[in-house]
């Protein structure tokens, strides 16, 4: 039997917490309670699932969070007004903005109006571009709840091989840019592959590394990766199945074929998932620590 180690991101959250609580109580000793304005609009069952993980979070750990909800039919402009008030309320030092947002709002010009300092997602272009110079302010939290997990469980990029799969400026684009820098536990050299890369099997099978966020079931087969490989899935889909539920979890990564070839893999549920709620509470602190400096 092929042994591999399963990365728990669960495993890597609870650490990453640990290490918050004592950052959070230097802040409240400072008068400084961190706190979060999370905006959802509409009624997404997933969206309402992330928040109100993230809530219990932020309260655990003595910070402040508020959701402020608006109609799924709301105006681009009452929701940039939302966000105006929020940039100006001292009390909040991150805004969320949940994502997907309704066809008739432009994501764009909703990001652009968070001010930057209060990004703690990472997706305004200011914070795009200070992480692509090699000097972030905010990392998007599924990328840095990546970097982490790889830190954690002590793989060193430097003269590695990583491939991405997918190219989302959620995900896929900071991930490249990231794996790559000249940084500690980085400098990798880094192939994103998409939808427009033709034979994407003939850079997986020869990468050290492989970050999957596609949202593709299955995607990734033990065909597709060399022996000994990390995976790193960052998929989560719903497939339907006889269960009672009705459907299962899985990730962009044939967990059940792979395990027999790789050397690292991340599970769905369980893997990246925690270590992005993890990810935007600690980037949450910092900018509450960042209003000291």
């Amino acid at each position: 039997m092929h042994n591999y180690t399963t990365f728990s991101g669960k495993e890597v959250s609870d650490h990453v917490y640990r290490n918050l609580k004592e950052r959070v109580e230097l802040l409240l000793k400072n008068n400084i309670q961190p706190g979060l304005a999370a905006i959802l609009v509409g009624e997404n069952p997933a969206s309402k699932i992330y928040i109100n993980m993230k809530t219990k979070k932020f309260h655990s750990l003595g910070m402040k969070t508020q959701t402020f909800k608006l109609s799924i039919d709301c105006s681009q402009t009452d929701l940039i007004q939302v966000i105006e008030n929020i940039n100006n309320d001292s009390s909040f030092h991150g805004i969320l903005v949940q994502l997907p947002l309704p066809n008739h709002i432009d994501s764009n010009s909703i990001i652009n109006s968070i001010r930057p300092e209060k990004d703690v997602d990472g997706f305004h272009p200011v914070n795009a571009g200070l992480l692509s110079i090699g000097t972030p302010r905010f990392i998007p939290c599924t990328p840095k709840g990546i970097m982490k997990i790889l830190e954690y469980y002590k793989v060193n990029l430097s003269g590695k091989h990583v491939v991405v799969l997918g190219r989302s400026n959620i995900v896929g684009r900071p991930m490249s840019i990231l794996t790559s820098l000249k940084t500690k536990g980085a400098n990798s050299t880094t192939t994103i592959c998409h939808s427009g890369s033709s034979n994407i099997e003939k850079f997986t099978k020869i990468a050290d590394i492989v970050i999957v966020a596609l949202g593709a079931p299955n995607y990734l087969t033990k065909d597709m990766i060399k022996k000994d490989a990390i995976l790193i899935d960052v998929g989560i889909n719903r497939v339907n199945d006889n269960s009672e539920k009705g459907y299962k979890l899985c990730g962009d990564v044939f967990w059940e074929e792979v395990i027999e070839k790789a050397k690292a893999v991340t599970p769905v549920p369980g893997g990246v998932g925690p270590m992005t709620i993890a990810m935007l509470v600690e980037n949450t602190v910092e900018a509450a620590e960042n209003t000291l400096k």
